[in-house]
């Protein structure tokens, strides 16, 4: 099943979210109710790279690494629809 993004712009949030292609997308902004724009992304090259991450930062360091991620994030946040379930393996089912 294919990632989507779609920007709330006035919230600066990135929602990351998956469903097929004839399913409805999210239409509002859950934190505001503003409506979402499609966020279009070029598809993922790595060029002999075993990641994207890797292939993304070849050529910087790792300070300048740090420094791009954090300038980047100070942008958008981006959370996942439904929110990303997070629980132990020690809990009871």
């Amino acid at each position: 099943m294919p990632l989507y993004e779609y920007a709330c712009d006035p919230c600066r949030v990135i929602y990351q979210t998956r469903h097929g292609v004839n399913e409805p997308r999210p239409e509002h902004c859950p934190k505001c109710n503003g409506g979402l724009r499609r966020v279009y992304s070029a598809p993922m090259v790595n060029n002999g790279y075993t990641s994207p991450s890797e292939a993304k930062y070849a050529k910087v360091s790792e300070s300048e690494e740090i420094a791009r991620e954090a300038q980047l994030q100070k942008v958008y946040e981006t959370l996942w629809l439904p929110a990303e379930v997070k629980h132990s393996p020690w809990d009871e089912h």
